[in-house]
């Protein structure tokens, strides 16, 4: 089974930024957010942290908002008036906080469950946003400045489906990636899914793997119980 994520991505300083801003936008925007591998709680190193803002909110704010059935549109409605008001919860709670908002945060007029892609910096670790899943195109960054807090923060956390790593030094982005409580971890990439490779996290984001041992093995008793009957 896979019960979800609140997947952490962590941009060290020595990062190729074009590589790290495409990974961060691939791994938030996929389906506006509303995925379980979608990017929650983005930690960037504070000597980038400034840029990486900029940067992120420069592609999030050029995206276009509208009729989801129209090709020329970017972003299309959330799924229901819940959702998009639980995003924009998300967005006042962090910013009465002492979050700043890049580009986004304010609810469009006229009818439709729209919410703009948004980008908050300065997120405090109070925010509701950093311990639930905002599942909507919100990116909330958070600064850190060393490498074993930065685990912890992004380990603290009762899921573990996928996280998300971009550093320009493969051996220490490999030592985080083994660290990181999760059932995937991407390095220097947004997207984890892979038909060569099982799905499934730790903790409470699901038991067992999709294309694992265990979803094989299940897939091949209900089989066997179909064939039976």
């Amino acid at each position: 089974m896979e019960l979800g994520g609140n997947a952490p991505v962590l941009v060290f300083e020595d990062a190729d930024m074009d590589e790290a801003i495409e990974g961060t936008m691939l791994a938030k925007m996929r389906n506006l957010g509303e995925a379980c591998t979608a990017a929650n709680r983005i930690y960037v190193h504070k000597d980038i942290a400034e840029d990486f803002a900029k940067r992120l909110a420069e592609r999030m704010g050029a995206l276009k908002v509208g009729d989801g059935t129209d090709p020329s549109v970017d972003v299309g409605p959330l799924v229901n008036a819940d959702t998009r008001d639980k995003v924009a919860a998300f967005v006042a709670d962090a910013v009465a906080k002492g979050a700043r908002v890049e580009c986004g945060g304010t609810l469009p007029e006229g009818v439709g469950y729209f919410y703009p892609p948004t980008v908050l910096s300065n997120v405090p670790e109070t925010a509701d946003c950093v311990h639930d899943e905002i599942f909507g195109p919100v990116a909330a960054i958070q600064t850190f400045t060393d490498q074993q807090d930065v685990i912890a923060r992004a380990n603290a956390t009762e899921y573990g489906l996928v996280a998300y790593v971009f550093s320009g030094d493969f051996k220490r982005g490999m030592q985080v990636c083994e660290r990181l409580d999760y059932g995937m971890v991407g390095l220097n990439r947004g997207l984890v899914s892979d038909p060569a490779a099982p799905f499934g996290g730790t903790k409470q984001s699901g038991l067992g793997r999709e294309g694992g041992h265990e979803g094989m093995l299940e897939f091949m008793e209900t089989q066997y119980i179909s064939a039976s009957w």
